[in-house]
């Protein structure tokens, strides 16, 4: 089983769960879209043992070995279905010791992206619970974090990719990372602006429209440039952003947005609003970071 690894690649990570299936597939078919390698990771991992007792320790050194060889036979299997999937594809397998998190992160900053999958106990819930991969990893990784619940759903003629714009600096990372996915996949791009009704009464309604429309037209000009073989719609929809881009995606071959911003997912992610969203949103869910260096917190 090979351990080493391969810079530039899509990684996905893997375990013995039936949620790590969705996503494999999505990685495999990404990276031949990208023409990149695929990066097969299962990480292996015993937080119980630290500071455990000298029986749990001796017990993990009869049963550490049987166990290591099961995760070497996910991850063959794995390798396996990649290669399987897309013949002549570039596949590396590492099993590697260490928590998902730490591992996965670790190798974010040469990656193309980090793919993940849910362990079917909801998305909200594997996100925000315990033990959780996508929340920490989201947040904190330094390359977009795609999280697959299920299989990609069947799409609307044409195929459309979705992403939220609110004009911060993160948004420009998705939108950027958006129109590659759709020039890519040869899919039109809808890029979505959600915005709601002042609170003051003497502040109009239409003047936050507006901004929203602005916010927009000038948030995808320049890529719209770069990609002029990308059908570009633009949606400015009044409402709760959670309901907004939910519903935009239906059908999506993907949803796209920032993870820090006025708006930005991060933010989303800690509070009720990234909870619906990702709740709702019925197809894989990409969290764009903010490159290093450009002020993200």
């Amino acid at each position: 089983m090979s351990t080493s690894y391969a810079r530039g690649a899509v990684v996905v990570g893997v375990d013995a769960t039936p949620g790590a299936g969705p996503a494999l597939a999505w990685a495999v078919d990404e990276a031949v879209l990208r023409r990149l390698p695929l990066h097969v990771v299962f990480a292996a991992d015993a937080p119980w043992l630290e500071g455990g007792s000298v029986e749990l320790t001796s017990l993990w050194s009869s049963w550490g070995p049987a166990q290591r060889a099961a995760h070497a036979a996910v991850l063959q299997e794995a390798r396996d279905y990649a290669v399987g999937r897309q013949p002549g594809l570039t596949v590396v397998a590492e099993l590697a010791d260490g928590s998902p998190v730490d591992v996965l992160r670790a190798r974010a900053p040469d990656s193309a992206m980090v793919v993940i999958g849910s362990r079917h106990r909801g998305i909200v819930r594997e996100l925000l619970s315990r033990g959780s991969v996508g929340k920490p990893l989201a947040t904190h990784a330094a390359c977009p974090v795609v999280v697959v619940r299920e299989p990609e759903p069947v799409t609307h003629a044409p195929p459309h990719v979705v992403v939220g714009v609110d004009g911060s600096a993160v948004s420009t990372e998705a939108v950027r990372f958006a129109f590659e996915e759709a020039a890519f996949r040869e899919a039109r791009l809808v890029a979505v602006s959600a915005w709601q009704p002042p609170r003051l009464r003497d502040l109009a309604s239409e003047d936050a429209e507006d901004e929203a429309r602005r916010v927009l037209a000038e948030s995808t000009a320049g890529w719209r440039e770069k990609y002029p073989q990308v059908d570009l719609r633009h949606s400015v929809v009044r409402g709760h952003p959670v309901r907004v881009l939910g519903d935009a995606a239906r059908r999506a071959l993907m949803l796209v947005a920032g993870s820090r911003g006025l708006g930005g997912f991060s933010g989303l992610v800690l509070g009720s609003v990234s909870q619906g969203l990702l709740h709702h949103a019925p197809c894989p869910v990409v969290i764009v970071s903010q490159p290093a260096g450009d002020g993200a917190a």
